[in-house]
């Protein structure tokens, strides 16, 4: 088997604005063809690291690196490996679709039968080419974050960061959101580098999660390993109007304390979200 491809490298990276610390000398990795997620509450620092990641932002201290390369923003050959989806859709509402595209294509150097051939690609790839000639302001909210995206991979990125990219998308749009980004992933060859604070979001994308609270990383791995830390079972038990967990690496275990206990109990896998909470005391969603 061969040995992953280094993508990313961060070290040691930290940015404050005035008295506040947003990023705490994080260190991290990303390998090449990885879907990798952020997770983390909002607050925890996660748009600000994509911000340094992509030279929106200058760091501190710490050094950021791509493919073996110290990043520099100045650097229009970095600039054409990386595309980036932002939290928010800031695409030109009274343009249509396809003009959206054509404008970031020109601000990326192609021209003519190329920039033509991109377009339809990317129409194509995102399911918006009926729409090509719709105003951006007349999509929906799944077709609008779907054309930034699309926006983003015009150029032929070989890494995409997205920050949020499902905020205020109905379940549905979320969920074919999510089959989006795997396309893009697996068909695309493409790094994709996301932020979260959707637990599913992260369980159900991500190959590695990396958990971000208080600007510092509490804890990273994959999915299953990140919930083998407090077991593969827990135990929710109402009293008195509280919630108690306990946690066990098997069924069996969880089942036989179950029958010990008189009181309301409900049995579940872990999530991340337990993850989170026995590490930080609080729970994700709760922390706005």
């Amino acid at each position: 088997m061969l040995a992953p491809i280094l993508e990313i490298n961060v070290a040691d990276l930290t940015r404050s604005f005035g008295t506040k610390l947003a990023v705490a000398g994080i260190s991290f990795q990303v390998y090449r063809g990885e879907l990798f997620a952020f997770l983390g509450p909002n607050g925890a620092g996660k748009t600000t690291t994509i911000n340094l990641l992509t030279g929106l932002l200058i760091p501190d201290s710490g050094e950021v690196s791509y493919r073996g390369e110290l990043f520099d923003p100045a650097r229009l050959a970095v600039k054409q490996m990386i595309g980036v989806v932002p939290q928010h859709n800031n695409i030109d509402k009274e343009l249509t679709v396809a003009e959206n595209l054509r404008v970031h294509g020109v601000l990326f150097g192609l021209r003519g039968q190329m920039l033509h051939e991109r377009i339809n690609f990317c129409l194509d790839f995102a399911d918006l080419y009926a729409k090509r000639h719709t105003p951006a302001g007349k999509l929906s909210g799944g077709m609008k974050r779907k054309l930034v995206i699309a926006r983003a991979l015009l150029h032929q990125p070989k890494i995409l960061f997205l920050d949020e990219p499902t905020v205020g998308l109905d379940p549905h749009s979320r969920r074919c959101m999510w089959a989006f980004l795997r396309r893009i992933n697996i068909e695309q060859q493409c790094t994709v580098f996301l932020t979260t604070h959707y637990i599913e979001e992260a369980e159900s994308l991500a190959q590695r999660v990396m958990i971000m609270d208080r600007a510092k990383i509490i804890a990273s791995g994959t999915p299953n390993e990140l919930k083998q830390r407090v077991g593969h079972y827990v135990l929710d038990i109402y009293e008195d109007g509280n919630l108690e967990n306990e946690f066990f690496i098997d069924r069996t275990t969880a089942m036989q304390r179950l029958e010990q206990l008189e009181l309301s109990v409900r049995i579940r896998e872990t999530t991340l979200e337990d993850v989170f909470l026995q590490l930080t005391g609080k729970r994700i969603m709760g922390d706005a």
